[in-house]
């Protein structure tokens, strides 16, 4: 949210003369001294109308305005000139100026409510967060303004990492208008990040908890519900407010013709991030006898080693990070891509909104977000037979596009390794460790109160997390000490470099997954190194991701369907040495390596799917249609 302010005394006038200083060649400054006499007479005399209508309508404006306040400091609206003197700053990319123009009139006026407001972002646009934060909680602003002010200053206080005061200004702010869907969905995933349990109790009059549901956003939704139409339903809300329907389409009526077909692969994330580690290798697989690859890059530039192996695996790499999606869109459809598939899905930094624009016959969604993604003009999404059953798949748009085997891309190059051992990692050197190395929105009530039952019934266990937030560890602390158990007990490991992170999986015995929103590219990790998984499945995509990974391993007596056999499985594998050492010593023999590490029998296998859908659709296409039908022969 920003704020765009006007002229504060827009009013006609009439002085030609100035205004033709105004507009000719080096402005107020070249003038001999008779000349600047004379201006300085003018400005001086200008009333405020004439002064703003001026100022607004040169480029000259800001000096006009410091001549104005140099000639007439003791003037009672001094404090609306410096105002507007440090919009004019402001919008013209000078925040640090604008600044000290905005102090100026809250000098002249502490109860100048809007200048503190403009005095905050511009202390946030010169990178000072902090003194923005503490100019904006000066300003008395109305209701209307005060409900941006709430949101001003949650949005700093969120990315500033303080969000428990993030929560109170969204909550400040919901209370004057609760017809805020955007401050919803932070508020609703704050307080997960928080393990702020239920969630959904947002304490908000007239903002019921269904109503928090529905616009908590698609994120969110994964670790609140595994019902694959609930989910439906809050992303297709999100997708409505976000992302408008374009009034035309691109891609051509027919099919290109390409001998090889042209995959378009749309990401945020070509850069060190998970997904990034994951698709890796698909790229550089992929049989280039049968397919030319496009990179759509809408990342930073983080000069890694991962973002520059993603590069050099692409065949084509367009850089959209500063194109608008419709260019992009163009863009896309210049290339004659074939299949376009969007990577990110509803994460941050998604350019789904390129899809809107149809650039492509065929639009695939993969890996980035998984759950539904109800675009209209998706034509699919790549899973498994694990991951959405037959059964199950009506509840999903876009139709289910199912991989033979696991729907996961893994990299099976051998990954760099840190030397790691229990002590340096703050864990006991005997006893049993269980672990779940994942971000705290994912973990609910339910699955710690499961947690702390597995670690009470195995004598010497420790439980190991993940740091995430301060606020968030500080009450599961609290609620594992109220479950009567040894604060020792409780472990959390810093967030490090890959390396160190792949490397000390090793270290614990037993990775327990979280429900209803399964780790995925973590479980993958955790397998590689050894470390066996007990997961839950429930209905949807997220809560079954683990379960696919472990059917794949052949160790589905690691996938329980409920809290009670999950929390039995758990502990059976701890108090059984024989049993935990098969699981072990299976994954070490390279289970890993022959199933999902497999990278070019994986990449065959997502290309054949691809291969299959195309064709459908370009039937489609040929008979004039528009919708596909879900495979039949991709059923399990």
């Amino acid at each position: 949210m920003t704020f765009a302010f006007s002229a504060a005394f827009p009013l006609p006038g009439d002085v030609d003369q100035l205004q033709s200083r105004l507009t000719a060649p080096g402005g107020l400054d070249q003038c001999d001294s008779a000349q600047q006499a004379q201006l300085d007479r003018m400005i001086a005399a200008l009333d405020l109308a004439t002064l703003v209508e001026l100022a607004e309508g040169s480029a000259d404006g800001a000096a006009l305005y410091r001549r104005w306040l140099d000639l007439r400091p003791r003037d009672p609206a001094a404090s609306g000139i410096w105002y507007n003197l440090g919009a004019r700053l402001n919008a013209a990319g000078n925040p640090a100026e604008a600044a000290l123009a905005f102090a100026r009139a809250l000098a002249l006026k502490p109860d100048f409510w809007a200048a503190a407001l403009g005095h905050g972002t511009a202390l946030e646009a010169a990178g000072q967060p902090q003194a923005a934060l503490a100019a904006w909680r000066r300003a008395l602003p109305p209701p209307a303004e005060r409900v941006l002010l709430h949101n001003q200053l949650a949005r700093v206080l969120e990315q500033t990492g303080r969000l428990a005061d993030a929560v109170a200004e969204l909550r400040a702010s919901l209370q004057i208008s609760p017809d805020q869907p955007d401050v919803l969905q932070h508020l609703v995933h704050n307080r997960q990040r928080l393990t702020a349990w239920p969630p959904l109790a947002v304490d908000v009059p007239g903002v019921p908890e269904a109503t928090a549901l529905l616009h908590c956003g698609p994120l969110a939704c994964l670790a609140l519900t595994d019902d694959p139409a609930v989910q439906t339903a809050v992303a297709a809300d999100w997708i409505a407010r976000k992302m408008p329907a374009p009034d035309q389409t691109l891609a051509p009526q027919a099919p290109y013709g390409h001998r090889r077909l042209r995959i378009g692969y749309l990401s945020s994330d070509f850069c060190r991030h998970a997904m990034a580690f994951l698709i890796a290798e698909v790229l550089e697989q992929h049989d280039r006898d049968r397919f030319e690859v496009y990179g759509y890059c809408a990342s930073a530039e983080d000069g890694s080693a991962e973002q520059a192996r993603l590069r050099a695996a692409m065949d084509h790499y367009v850089s959209i990070a500063r194109l608008p999606d419709a260019e992009a869109a163009r863009r896309i459809r210049e290339d004659e891509i074939d299949i376009l598939i969007d990577l990110n899905g509803l994460t941050r930094g998604t350019r789904l909104a390129v899809l809107r624009w149809r650039p492509a016959p065929l639009q695939l969604t993969y890996l980035g977000y998984i759950g539904p993604v109800p675009l209209p003009e998706l034509d699919g999404f790549l899973c498994d037979a694990f991951t959405v059953p037959a059964e199950i798949g009506a509840a999903y748009l876009p139709l289910p596009l199912r991989i033979e085997g696991c729907f996961q891309a893994n990299d099976g190059r051998p990954p760099a390794l840190a030397q790691v051992d229990r002590a340096a990692e703050g864990l006991p050197p005997t006893g049993f460790v269980f672990t779940s190395v994942t971000h705290h929105y994912k973990i609910t009530a339910e699955v710690f109160a499961d947690w702390c039952q597995i670690v009470a019934a195995v004598p010497g266990s420790v439980l190991w997390l993940a740091q995430d937030t301060a606020e968030g560890e500080q009450a599961l602390r609290l609620r594992w000490q109220d479950a009567g158990l040894d604060p020792a007990r409780l472990v959390f490991a810093s967030r490090v470099a890959p390396e160190r992170y792949r490397a000390r999986l090793a270290l614990a015995d037993l990775f327990l997954d979280t429900f209803p929103y399964n780790a995925g590219t973590v479980a993958s990790d955790a397998l590689r190194m050894g470390l066996p998984i007990v997961t839950r499945s429930g209905q949807s995509f997220a809560s079954r991701m683990a379960g696919s990974l472990l059917t794949a391993l052949d160790q589905t007596d690691c996938i329980a369907e409920s809290r009670a056999e999950y929390v039995q499985k758990a502990i059976r594998i701890a108090e059984t040495p024989s049993l935990h050492s098969d699981l072990r010593g299976h994954l070490k023999g390279g289970a890993w390596h022959r199933t999902l590490g497999d990278g070019q029998g994986f990449t065959r296998r997502l290309e054949e799917t691809l291969v299959g859908a195309y064709q459908t659709r370009s039937e489609h296409l040929l008979k004039g249609g528009a919708a596909m039908a879900e495979p039949t022969a991709q059923e399990p």
